[in-house]
């Protein structure tokens, strides 16, 4: 929640736009005065714990994982979680970018911030005070299964928490103990059960996701655009938008789609040259695109529970009767692997679509448009290439869809024998997305000179203001030209929510 300017965690109120807002837009990090009291209680509650000689905890009288049996005597427990965050900091591979390091620490705050932790006030704060001082732990991307949560990759966290590893200070890169003092932050000595609570949860995959939800909400309403546009260029039959088609097949994402469509093509002319019934990719927008944002809906929805759940173990609960700590699965990624692959897959069904009315847009047999969209084709090629850059995307897409879930190898002695992968969900969809945004800057750019040989015909506003926006940037293809320049333009003009806010 905002406090002023500010975001506020509280462990139950924080959604993905204030999540963007400290991990991208460098907002400012609050913990909310009412989370104060469950916090210091679930801290009392493990020192009663800690020391009762009848009670055995996870983790906080153990060992982990298969180590579990192995009873740690109370005098070694700083030692035990010491050697806990170094043993587990075994990523590999390129660091992640900073804004999704940032955010990982956000949630991993708003976790520990509901109360079930055991953790001290001082730890939750100075996750708190490295989001707010720019001090962002050196985290690679590689060496989590997302189950027992995102172990290594937190693991560096809090390595930079304790004052070791790697961090970046203000963007230069250094040792984590350096950038605490250049900070000004004072390392934290992990206590009882802090070690495990900052490695044990889900923050890494549910940070990749948040980012994945936002530009698959992005990739929607660019989509709808472009198809608009392509739309105009074909001179398409727009009777499957009228509203009773969807009327009796309420699915949602569809009803929003189609009257998305009959506001952009609001405006044109009538044509007596339209066909009766058009193509799939033209008819079927709403059916298609309007599953993908159902399935997106359904992700964010997902990913909203996330960020504002307890993922570690054990959970602390206090009772009348003493503190309980009780070991379960919270950390198991699950809910968020299947739903960062159903999310790849639509956003690939957007960019499959995309692609079709491409290669009709390309073909004048089927769009009824000049041959690969030039005056002279033959001695010109035209666009001929950039029909293959799209299919090859799609075909790349294709690949990564198979869902990570799917998979599992049994790790820590076949103690944890059921993983999610919900790491390698989460880093594809990644790859899923820009690809997408790749073929739809190649529809966009496509549909705009499809557009150049409308003559007269008049077409829907909307649909006109996004070729103006386009040919502010790029002029029409009078001769052949490398398009690569023309492809990133159209890509960077579809990621700019402005596009959006103009159009829709």
């Amino acid at each position: 929640m905002l406090c002023g300017e500010d975001v506020c965690i509280d462990g139950n109120s924080l959604t993905i736009d204030e999540v963007v807002l400290v991990a991208e837009q460098g907002r400012k990090v609050r913990l909310a005065e009412s989370a104060v009291p469950a916090i210091e209680a679930s801290w009392k509650d493990v020192l009663s714990i800690l020391n009762d000689d009848n009670t055995v905890a996870y983790g906080i009288k153990t060992g982990f994982g298969d180590l579990a049996s192995v009873i740690i005597s109370p005098e070694d427990n700083e030692k035990l979680q010491m050697n806990l965050i170094r043993s587990h900091s075994a990523g590999v591979g390129a660091p992640f970018p900073e804004k999704i390091v940032r955010a990982m620490l956000l949630l991993r705050a708003n976790a520990l911030a509901k109360g079930y932790s055991g953790v001290r006030l001082e730890l939750i704060q100075t996750l708190i005070d490295m989001i707010n001082k720019n001090v962002v732990p050196v985290v690679p991307e590689k060496g989590s299964v997302g189950a027992s949560g995102d172990l290594a990759p937190l693991a560096h966290i809090a390595l930079v928490v304790v004052g070791e590893g790697e961090a970046y200070y203000n963007g230069k890169r250094m040792s984590g103990g350096d950038a605490m003092r250049l900070a000004g932050i004072i390392p934290i000595k992990p206590m009882a059960k802090d070690g495990l609570a900052l490695i044990n949860g889900t923050q890494a995959m549910a940070s990749l996701s948040v980012f994945a939800v936002r530009a698959a909400e992005e990739i929607l309403r660019a989509a709808e655009i472009t198809a608009s546009m392509s739309f105009e260029a074909m001179n398409g039959n727009d009777s499957p938008f009228d509203a009773r088609v969807s009327e009796v097949r309420p699915h949602r994402g569809q009803i929003r789609v189609a009257a998305d469509m009959r506001k952009l093509l609001s405006g044109r002319g009538e044509s007596s040259e339209r066909r009766l019934q058009d193509a799939y990719s033209l008819r079927c927008i709403p059916q298609v695109m309007g599953a993908a944002a159902d399935a997106v809906e359904y992700a964010a929805s997902v990913v909203h529970t996330e960020i504002n759940s307890v993922t570690d173990n054990p959970l602390i609960f206090g009772t009348e009767d003493g503190a309980v700590s009780i070991s379960g699965g919270n950390f198991h990624g699950e809910p968020l692997a299947m739903a960062m692959d159903f999310l790849a897959i639509a956003v690939h069904e957007v960019s499959s679509m995309a692609e079709r009315r491409i290669a009709r847009l390309v073909d004048h047999n089927l769009g009824g448009l000049p041959s690969f969209l030039t005056k002279n084709s033959g001695l010109n090629s035209g666009y001929m290439i950039v029909q293959y850059v799209a299919a090859a995307l799609v075909s790349e897409n294709k690949v990564l869809c198979h869902p990570a879930s799917v998979d599992s190898i049994p790790t820590s002695a076949n103690q944890e024998d059921h993983v999610s992968m919900g790491m390698n969900a989460a880093a594809k969809v990644g790859r899923v997305i820009d690809n997408v945004f790749k073929v739809l800057a190649i529809e966009y750019l496509l549909a705009a000179q499809g557009l150049e040989f409308a003559g007269g015909r008049k077409i829907g506003n909307s649909v006109k203001k996004a070729y103006d926006i386009l040919r502010e940037e790029i002029p029409p293809l009078e001769g052949d030209r490398s398009p690569s320049k023309d492809m990133e333009k159209a890509e960077k003009i579809l990621r700019n929510r402005t596009l959006k806010e103009i159009v829709l």
